[in-house]
């Protein structure tokens, strides 16, 4: 197995394509790869034709996988807000890649058999598949597709994003082959000689203590541990410093426990959601997932420190439990890079610290796909890794 990533800013396609493919045929050595992931900026959208045909007459055999972003990763570095395509491609020996699209009127229900999802996506559970998905916000139903994708395929990586080049319905394009798609989502399974570990750093660090909820309503919050939220947050904001004060006016997000038997719960180990606004009358919290009773909670702080940290976290853990690494693929939220650090490649940077110098593919999400508890979930300020191996360099 061997990886390969390139970035270009060139401004013209032709340009661009022709100094990614030189520069991922170089590191392969002249070979073929098996598979091309390629992210691109909206300026290049309208040439998504010729981008694929290029790609196609350089590998004829080739998968081609990808979308349109607002931003791409690349060679491990992370371009925003300007022009840029980036290309990781692969040579996969022993590994069976399968591939479709799917729109969400064609899933099966999220608690139809197993057989019903293997023929939706074309491949055996027996196979033991590693998935990559990319789906579009405005049209695909990505949470109910990861629901069924859990049931269906328990033991299976699913990592990936949601396609940020565009700001309506109808304006990504979804890369799959010769095609290009502007709704629905692009399925990539890997399957044989091939492992995926996922490392989701959500960004976010836990204040206060895990609070019951004693009432809610849908995605109304009404009591924690018997007090109105709004009692539960002053009671907090006094234990505060001044910094984690001003964060909390600003940038507070309430961390869910997901369902299971455990004895206590981590920091990375909550699901993480917007607190949407506060109902002035009652106190009470809208929050941006729905709410079941007795369930744990707990109000976190997010912020460049937070953010860096929770990376630094979950990469320090992911490095002691993975061989050497043979590339990774980052699916980055919007709200970070720049806009969060400050300044460019931290995450990739951040990778690199961890795990060693590898190729490194990716792009700025519109939402990102990983696992938290066991369970696939659609993010928002986050970062997904897939970090790729060969299977037979695993441990037995």
């Amino acid at each position: 197995m061997k990886w390969a990533s390139a970035i270009s800013t060139q401004t013209r396609l032709r340009a661009a394509l022709d100094e990614v493919v030189e520069a991922v045929t170089r590191q392969l050595d002249g070979r073929a790869p098996d598979l091309v992931v390629a992210f691109f900026t909206r300026e290049f959208g309208a040439g998504h034709e010729r981008l694929a045909a290029i790609l196609k007459s350089a590998w004829p055999d080739t998968v081609l996988f990808g979308c349109s972003a607002s931003g791409v990763i690349g060679a491990g570095h992370e371009i925003e807000e300007q022009p840029a395509i980036s290309l990781t491609a692969a040579v996969l020996p022993g590994v069976a890649l399968r591939t479709v699209h799917l729109e969400s009127t064609e899933l099966p229900p999220v608690y139809a058999e197993r057989f019903a999802w293997e023929a939706a996506l074309g491949v055996k559970a027996v196979t033991d598949p590693q998935f990559i998905v990319i789906g579009d916000p405005f049209s695909f139903d990505a949470e109910a597709f990861l629901r069924g994708l859990d049931r269906a395929f328990p033991d299976a990586a699913k990592v990936g994003g949601l396609a940020s080049g565009a700001a309506e319905a109808g304006g990504n394009l979804l890369l799959l082959g010769d095609k290009a798609y502007h709704t629905g989502a692009v399925v990539l399974g890997l399957c044989g000689n091939v492992h995926i570990d996922t490392v989701v750093a959500q960004g976010c660090r836990p204040i206060g203590d895990p609070l019951f909820v004693t009432s809610c309503h849908g995605n109304l919050l009404r009591e924690l541990d018997g007090r109105v939220p709004r009692d539960a947050l002053a009671d907090l904001f006094k234990k505060l410093n001044a910094r984690d004060r001003g964060l909390l006016e600003q940038s507070l997000f309430i961390g869910l426990a997901l369902p299971g038997e455990r004895s206590d719960i981590q920091a990375g180990e909550f699901l993480i959601r917007n607190v949407i606004g506060m109902d002035g009358e009652s106190g009470a919290l809208w929050v941006g997932a729905e709410l079941e009773p007795n369930s744990i909670v707990q109000f976190h702080l997010r912020d460049a420190l937070s953010s860096a940290e929770d990376l630094e976290r979950a990469l320090s853990q992911a490095g002691t439990r993975a061989p050497r690494p043979s590339g990774a693929l980052l699916f980055s939220c919007v709200g970070r890079g720049t806009r969060l650090y400050g300044s460019p490649d931290h995450d990739s940077n951040a990778l690199r610290r961890h795990l060693g110098e590898l190729p490194i593919g990716g792009f700025f999400c519109a939402g990102e796909i990983g696992p938290v508890q066991g369970m696939s979930q659609v993010h928002g300020y986050t970062s997904a890794v897939a970090i790729i191996t060969p299977q037979a360099q695993r441990p037995q």
